[in-house]
């Protein structure tokens, strides 16, 4: 983003948070060791509090979702293995097939239902037997939340007890599971109950500029451990950024509560206009269906106006610690603006 573009209203992703100032603070006055020697106290410090506040006997600090994900996969399953997972999962969609290139680890993907879950019915006729023609089975791995909707505790520990009584690991990418958290009002412990390892992203809606912490056992995190060395992860002075994730986990978790409200005010806004559809949001990303005859023109209106968007057919609208009630207002306005002066723009 450009200087001219500091002050605009971003709503592609909470992954363009900046840091607050007393993030920044917090960061300017960590003290630094070397982390690869695991000797940064401030990189310890977040690994033994996120590895608290979410029930687990270790955590690592990773420099992105994307390598902690895979850290997992790697360290629950061998080559020649398969982990069970939903389409429209990170790990398995978005996350560029690192499991397979980088750890021959086969993928099985599962139609995702309408609320994001994975029917345990296919879960179950998904596990394959003891037998040398099969990749071995070894793994479920969820998202929560995934695509902004939550998964049910009911249904967590249903999928995960199903997984454990076949004989799979389970690991949970949580890269936005503080969002669940406060969604339904309970602990982080709670809300991971039941999976054997978490993804926890710091640098979505929690703010912190980089980073995501894996929680798991001793015995697997040494091993994640081993593969973050062998992908590059490995940092010196890590605690500089270690300080901003652990800053996001101690006082950034209860304001997610703004984004969501903010989500909602930006749906209920949008539902006057006519010409769209738009789903009820439960955390803070908010999905409209648009005419695709006026995407072109919305986006270009929206830029004149300081508004950032990715503007298609079905619209994702994020919002974030960036983004006042304020900004929404102004959000919806260009909406309407675009709407009333192009009355004629071609249903959905």
């Amino acid at each position: 983003m450009s200087e001219s573009q500091q002050n605009w209203i971003d709503l592609r992703s909470d992954t363009v948070t900046r840091p607050t100032p007393a993030m920044r603070e917090l960061m300017h006055t960590a003290e630094l060791g070397d982390d690869v020697y695991g000797d940064d106290p401030t990189v310890n410090r977040l690994q033994d509090y996120a590895a608290d506040l979410f029930g687990y006997e270790a955590a690592l600090f990773a420099p992105s979702g994307t390598q902690s994900n895979l850290l997992a996969l790697l360290a629950h399953c061998a080559r020649g293995d398969e982990y069970i997972v939903g389409q429209e999962a990170h790990t398995y969609k978005y996350e560029g097939g690192g499991a397979a290139v980088l750890g021959s680890i086969q993928p099985q993907p599962l139609t995702n239902q309408a609320d994001g879950s994975i029917a345990l019915d296919d879960i179950a006729n998904a596990i394959k037997p003891d037998d040398f023609h099969f990749a071995r089975s070894r793994l479920l791995a969820l998202e929560n939340t995934i695509g902004g909707k939550v998964l049910p505790p009911d249904y967590l520990q249903a999928a995960t007890s199903l997984a454990h009584e076949r004989g799979l690991a389970t690991h949970l990418d949580g890269a936005r599971i503080c969002n669940a958290i406060v969604k339904l009002g309970i602990s982080p412990r709670q809300a991971v109950q039941g999976f054997d390892s978490v993804s926890v992203c710091l640098s979505k809606g929690l703010g912190a500029p980089i980073g995501s912490v894996l929680c798991g056992s001793h015995d697997l995190i040494a091993q994640a451990k081993r593969w973050r060395k062998m992908l590059g992860g490995g940092m010196r002075q890590a605690g500089m950024l270690a300080a901003a994730g652990l800053y996001a986990l101690e006082h950034h978790i209860p304001r997610l509560a703004e984004d969501h409200a903010n989500a909602e005010r930006l749906a209920n806004g949008l539902r006057q206009i006519s010409a769209l559809q738009v789903q009820t949001p439960q955390t803070n990303i908010v999905y409209a269906d648009l005419p695709a005859t006026a995407c072109a023109g919305l986006a270009e209106l929206l830029r004149e106006n300081g508004i950032l968007a990715r503007v298609t057919p079905h619209m994702r609208m994020v919002t974030h610690l960036d983004v006042p009630a304020a900004d929404i207002d102004k959000v919806l306005s260009v909406f309407q603006t675009y709407f009333s002066k192009h009355p004629g723009v071609s249903s959905i």
